[in-house]
């Protein structure tokens, strides 16, 4: 991505949106295991969370709820580590309480968004992860209304294996035509289940339904991700599940698919 004259994001190389038609896929989960994995291959890596009503990523990464502070260029994204690699901006460092609905109508939702968008000083980034809530509305809008001066690379779609989930993301792929959004890829979650005793996987749901989505649809299959004990573990721990458990099935499944979006973005 070139870089341009557009304030903080200026030094933002990629910006990659995470999008899902259907709330409870682990989208969030698959966001923060991007950012994790480009974090580790060496890359710096930001995560935008504008799921407003449900912003998940701060617990998933174990950072809890710091102040946001300022400086010239507007808020200071919270780091997870010393070294400032995985940096991180969410409605829920903004809270009081962390209990606290946030009950917005769409012009306040969009505002925020706005804001977002433009005061964070995300500094020189690899890239930017925009962790979205599900389906086609207001954020979504708003989202891609203020990085338009800034160029999108594309979106990445997450989807479960069965059809009631498959049938939504359908309808997120048409509004990525309708928007001029590319499609970098569909990743299948919760793609069979891990047995925690023998590393069997079973699959209690069914499996390939991302997969046959992306033939059908001619998009980019990334891959698909099982249900695994030690990663929904470590999300609620707040702990490096990519660190934390090389050699799980999980780990060799986000490994690929972020190799996979690594070379997408950088053109190899």
């Amino acid at each position: 991505m070139e870089q341009s004259n557009d304030g903080n994001l200026s030094q933002v190389r990629h910006v990659v949106l995470v999008l899902s038609g259907k709330g409870g896929v682990g989208k969030s989960t698959i966001t923060t295991e991007l950012a994790l994995a480009l974090r580790h291959a060496g890359k710096k890596v930001g995560i935008l969370d504008v799921d407003l009503c449900g912003p998940s990523i701060p617990h998933m990464l174990g950072v809890g709820r710091p102040d946001v502070h300022q400086c010239d260029s507007g808020w200071v994204p919270v780091y997870t580590d010393a070294q400032k690699g995985l940096a991180l901006m969410s409605i829920g460092f903004l809270l009081e309480d962390p209990d606290e609905a946030v009950v917005w109508r769409g012009p306040k939702k969009t505002a925020m968004i706005a804001q977002f968008v433009s005061d964070v000083a995300w500094g020189e980034l690899d890239v930017l992860l925009v962790d979205t809530p599900p389906g086609t509305s207001d954020e979504h809008l708003a989202v891609l209304e203020n990085l338009k001066k800034h160029k999108v690379d594309g979106a990445v779609l997450v989807t479960t294996p069965q059809a009631v989930s498959t049938g939504d993301v359908r309808r997120e792929i048409t509004f990525c035509k309708k928007t001029g959004v590319r499609i970098l890829g569909i990743i299948e979650n919760m793609s069979g289940f891990v047995c925690p005793h023998c590393s069997e996987c079973s699959n209690i749901f069914s499996k390939g339904g991302g997969e046959e989505l992306a033939k059908l649809t001619g998009s980019t299959f990334l891959g698909a991700v099982p249900l695994d004990p030690l990663l929904s573990g470590a999300t609620e721990e707040g702990a490096d599940f990519v660190r934390s458990f090389p050699d799980s099935a999980s780990f060799s499944a986000i490994s690929t698919i972020s190799s996979a979006l690594l070379r997408d973005l950088e053109g190899a």
